[in-house]
């Protein structure tokens, strides 16, 4: 199984990819974080609407069939660490590759929320989305790290 990753943005600051690498590669080969990028749509005078059905089409094409989805947005579930480490869990038993979508700077698409197996806050509090992919993959890693009983979570 796979956590992949799906950002809409590009050209972040140095610190944000060094931060999401650092937690990839802690990961165990039996569930690999990869992050991949989504071209954002150009602020040029369109509504955010308009530019977020566009993103939303990017994303829709380049989702592997059959994956699970969990959209990233500050309105949707609440998850304690625990909580996400038992639902990974069950993940894996299910052998899906797991694709967490991450919206721009406008957020995501209703109809990108709406098709998702699940929507999934880091916060309440609205974060920068270059942030959420370093606090994403430490919150994996440390699932994951709970999952197999590795110091690095502690209760």
């Amino acid at each position: 199984m796979k956590f992949l990753v799906y950002a809409v943005g590009n050209r972040m600051p140095h610190w944000i990819a060094t931060g999401f690498e650092e937690y990839a590669i802690r990961m165990p080969r039996e569930a690999a974080v990869e992050l991949r990028e989504v071209k954002p749509e150009k602020n040029d005078g369109r509504s955010a609407a308009q530019r977020l059905v566009v993103e939303a089409a990017r994303i829709r094409a380049v989702l592997p069939p059959g994956c699970r989805v969990v959209a990233m947005d500050e309105r949707g579930e609440q998850w304690t660490t625990a909580g996400l480490a038992e639902s990974i869990a069950g993940w894996m038993r299910d052998g899906r590759d797991v694709a967490f979508v991450v919206g721009g700077a406008d957020g995501l698409d209703g109809t990108i929320r709406a098709s998702a197996d699940r929507v999934l806050a880091l916060s309440a509090l609205t974060l920068p989305h270059g942030l959420v992919r370093v606090i994403l993959a430490e919150q994996l890693y440390r699932a994951v790290s709970l999952i197999k009983g590795h110091p690095y979570h502690r209760t």
